[in-house]
């Protein structure tokens, strides 16, 4: 742990030190290489919090692979930004990667902590650099509704669960993760149980409460949308296994009924969001509150293959999401818009863009053997098994996913090539790189899924 953060603090004061036609090259080498260092340091052959760094650290199956895919997303997003980062200042671009890094710098540290406290600052911390992320480096001048958006929804929610970490503390005497799972809480009221759960609710997030994200995404430049996609989401979804953990018996007598309902006929509804859009970007970030909430229906059910499921399709979207924004930010560079139908023909100017756009549909649509598909089939299961009749929202979730999911590659692929798409480009080697680090975790995967795993010891 104190190796990794060494690692990207050295990034970091490194960047501020290189000639800028250096920059680049150097930040993604030694980003490359932390990855590189979080692959060895971490291994997730444990399902408990057991391998335990200091008193307040430690790594598990859950936190391990999520901690490896904050790690991947250094050298990806610097790749993917370059393009638009490469005509401004030094001085900017300093700044960006270091942004960055520290995002990469909380994450490690809230991902691996056993204390709430340290939790809730860490989860709360990530909010400065992306709201600097969105609001200098965005698209439009809509960046900065898009930030009080992001900041008030984040903010708002965090206070409940503030105020339940502090009252948790006066009844158990401990704000250990580990502790807290062995001690029985039953003494712990609905109330102070439902608002543990809110801010994470917010941040992954579900139906009803995702209004922040679209625009935080369309407004977002490539990286900050890649960011929000890959990492700071899948956050939400580890701080409620963790809460959902040591809060079982409040959940699953009280919250999880509710719950489940309200995820799955979500998720109905994001899907059917998902039809009516014509902004590229804002599509996909509706896709991902229709995913979400079926994996927090999913880890209501509070069982050994909901909790596996759910860490697959946290790493599964989080890869799959990022590419599609960062193909979605290709189509925006070569026509300047994101309009579905201004993009119609483009096909016919690129050669390769095709098959990755209709390999990461795909994907995103859950079609074997992509680990999609696996984490799903675990999380159907599991909500079916609590209740037959949710076999009736999941039929409905899953063929409204795969219609906007093909329709996005239609939409995208297919068409005649209009006056202002005569463009002669192709993807170059640092896009083509880039999608190549995303399709090999997800080989990966599909050769060996057991790697993201948390069944029991």
């Amino acid at each position: 742990m104190i190796t990794l953060i060494s690692w990207s603090t050295g990034i970091i004061l490194t960047s501020w030190i290189v000639p800028r036609k250096n920059l680049w090259e150097i930040s993604i080498s030694q980003s490359s290489l932390l990855l590189t260092l979080s692959c060895f340091f971490f291994n997730n052959n444990t399902s408990s919090l057991s391998n335990n760094i200091s008193i307040n650290l430690a790594t598990d199956s859950i936190n391990s692979p999520l901690i490896i895919l904050s790690c991947w997303l250094i050298p990806v997003t610097i790749a993917a930004s370059i393009s638009n980062l490469n005509n401004i200042t030094h001085n900017d671009n300093n700044i960006f990667i270091s942004l960055n890094i520290l995002i990469i710098i909380i994450l490690t540290i809230t991902f691996s902590t056993t204390n709430l406290i340290i939790f809730f600052l860490g989860f709360e911390s990530t909010l400065i650099p992306t709201l600097i992320l969105i609001t200098r480096w965005g698209m439009q001048k809509e960046r900065i509704e898009a930030g009080y958006y992001f900041v008030f929804y984040t903010l708002i929610s965090s206070l409940p669960l503030f105020i339940s970490f502090i009252i948790l503390y006066n009844n158990t005497n401990n704000l250990n993760i580990i502790l807290n799972f062995f001690q029985n809480n039953w003494n712990i009221n609905n109330i102070l149980a439902s608002f543990c759960i809110i801010a994470f609710l917010v941040k992954i997030p579900i139906f009803g409460f995702h209004l922040w994200l679209p625009k935080a995404h369309v407004e977002a430049p490539v990286a900050g949308s890649m960011i929000l996609a890959a990492i700071l989401l899948k956050m939400g979804g580890y701080g409620l296994i963790r809460i959902t953990n040591f809060l079982w018996l409040n959940f699953n007598l009280n919250i999880n009924n509710i719950l489940i309902i309200f995820c799955c006929w979500g998720g109905v509804l994001t899907s059917l969001i998902c039809l009516t859009q014509t902004d590229l970007k804002s599509l996909i970030a509706y896709s991902s509150v229709s995913h979400m909430s079926f994996m927090v229906a999913a880890i209501s059910t509070n069982t050994n293959w909901a909790i596996s499921s759910s860490i697959i399709i946290m790493i599964a979207h989080g890869l799959v999401s990022s590419a599609l924004f960062f193909a979605a930010n290709i189509f925006y560079e070569r026509s300047s818009s994101r309009t579905l139908i201004i993009s119609r023909g483009l096909k016919n100017i690129f050669s390769i863009l095709p098959l990755w756009w209709l390999i990461f549909s795909c994907a995103n649509l859950g079609l074997p053997p992509f680990p999609n598909s696996i984490g799903e089939i675990l999380a159907f299961s599991s909500i079916i098994n609590w209740n037959l009749i949710s076999f009736i929202p999941i039929s409905l979730g899953i063929t409204l996913t795969s219609i906007f999911s093909l329709s996005l590659y239609i939409y995208l692929n297919s068409g005649n090539r209009f006056n202002w798409n005569n463009i002669n480009t192709n993807l170059n080697e640092r896009e083509s790189l880039t999608f190549s680090l995303h399709i090999l975790p997800l080989i990966t995967l599909i050769i060996n899924p057991n790697i993201t795993m948390n069944w029991p010891s």
